[in-house]
Protein backbone atom coordinates (compact mmCIF):
# COMPACT_ATOMS: atom_id res chain seq x y z
CA UNK A 1 0.00 0.00 0.00
CA UNK A 2 2.83 2.41 0.87
CA UNK A 3 4.59 1.71 -2.42
CA UNK A 4 1.43 2.54 -4.35
CA UNK A 5 0.82 5.77 -2.45
CA UNK A 6 4.38 7.00 -2.94
CA UNK A 7 5.03 5.69 -6.45
CA UNK A 8 4.86 9.03 -8.30
CA UNK A 9 6.77 11.13 -5.79
CA UNK A 10 9.34 8.41 -5.12
CA UNK A 11 10.26 8.33 -8.80
CA UNK A 12 10.37 12.13 -9.10
CA UNK A 13 12.35 12.73 -5.89
CA UNK A 14 14.37 9.49 -5.82
CA UNK A 15 17.57 11.15 -4.55
CA UNK A 16 15.94 13.17 -1.75
CA UNK A 17 13.39 10.83 -0.17
CA UNK A 18 13.66 7.67 1.85
CA UNK A 19 11.21 5.08 3.15
CA UNK A 20 11.60 3.03 6.29
CA UNK A 21 9.27 0.63 8.05
CA UNK A 22 9.52 1.21 11.79
CA UNK A 23 7.62 -0.74 14.42
CA UNK A 24 7.19 1.59 17.39
CA UNK A 25 4.64 4.19 18.48
CA UNK A 26 4.09 6.82 15.76
CA UNK A 27 5.08 9.75 17.99
CA UNK A 28 8.41 8.17 18.92
CA UNK A 29 9.15 7.03 15.37
CA UNK A 30 8.41 10.43 13.82
CA UNK A 31 10.36 12.37 16.44
CA UNK A 32 13.32 10.04 15.93
CA UNK A 33 13.10 10.45 12.14
CA UNK A 34 12.88 14.23 12.47
CA UNK A 35 16.25 14.33 14.25
CA UNK A 36 18.02 13.70 10.93
CA UNK A 37 15.43 15.17 8.54
CA UNK A 38 15.47 18.54 6.78
CA UNK A 39 11.66 18.60 6.67
CA UNK A 40 8.90 16.45 8.14
CA UNK A 41 5.59 16.26 6.25
CA UNK A 42 2.52 14.83 7.97
CA UNK A 43 -1.11 14.61 6.96
CA UNK A 44 -4.13 15.80 8.92
CA UNK A 45 -7.76 14.83 8.49
CA UNK A 46 -10.61 17.25 8.57
CA UNK A 47 -13.36 16.28 10.97
CA UNK A 48 -16.93 16.62 9.82
CA UNK A 49 -18.78 19.50 11.43
CA UNK A 50 -15.62 21.27 12.55
CA UNK A 51 -14.12 24.15 10.57
CA UNK A 52 -10.37 24.07 10.01
CA UNK A 53 -7.98 21.36 11.10
CA UNK A 54 -8.11 19.62 14.43
CA UNK A 55 -4.63 18.45 15.29
CA UNK A 56 -4.24 15.10 16.96
CA UNK A 57 -1.85 14.28 19.79
CA UNK A 58 0.92 13.10 17.47
CA UNK A 59 0.81 16.11 15.16
CA UNK A 60 0.68 18.45 18.14
CA UNK A 61 3.74 16.76 19.69
CA UNK A 62 5.64 17.01 16.39
CA UNK A 63 4.94 20.73 16.09
CA UNK A 64 6.32 21.33 19.58
CA UNK A 65 9.21 18.85 19.75
CA UNK A 66 10.53 18.09 16.24
CA UNK A 67 13.96 19.65 15.66
CA UNK A 68 13.19 20.26 11.96
CA UNK A 69 10.40 22.20 10.24
CA UNK A 70 7.04 20.39 10.12
CA UNK A 71 4.51 20.77 7.29
CA UNK A 72 0.92 19.69 7.90
CA UNK A 73 -0.96 18.76 4.72
CA UNK A 74 -4.75 18.67 5.11
CA UNK A 75 -6.79 15.86 3.64
CA UNK A 76 -8.50 16.93 0.43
Amino acid sequence: MLDGALRGSAETYRDTTSRRLIEKPARAALLEASSTADLLIVGARRRLGHPGLRLGLITHALLHHAPCPVVIVPQI
